[in-house]
């Protein structure tokens, strides 16, 4: 039996270009009610929750390092942009959202949630 995530999938984008880009390569989206941060990284874009987990500090006032982590602005714990994982150590989870390049634009994942989900 397969375990794998479903996803439905919103634009939002035509380009890269036309996202709102703050100077930090970071921008605020706002996708099925909910703020998403996308983030710009070795011309990939990465998407994660608006908020750190740890202390609710906005992740876009952040920053990106040098090894591709987003690092919020309060603390400023690490997360790499690929699993969310926490890399300076706290222990925590940023959520990320899969980004697809298609034909007519720019996706993010959001999974589907379902009664039968835990299946």
């Amino acid at each position: 039996m397969s375990h794998q995530k479903k996803y439905t999938w919103y634009k939002i984008a035509d380009a890269v270009e036309l996202l709102q880009w703050q100077s930090n390569n970071i921008c605020i989206i706002e996708i099925n009610n909910q703020k998403v941060t996308i983030s710009k990284y070795n011309d990939q874009l990465f998407a994660c929750a608006h908020k750190c987990p740890h202390a609710g500090g906005i992740m876009s006032n952040g920053f990106i390092d040098a090894s591709g982590n987003i690092v919020c602005p309060i603390h400023r714990y690490k997360f790499d942009l690929k699993s969310g994982r926490n890399v300076s150590g706290e222990g925590y989870y940023l959520k990320i959202y899969p980004i697809e390049y298609k034909p007519d634009g720019i996706y993010i994942g959001f999974e589907e949630k379902g009664f039968l989900n835990w299946l």
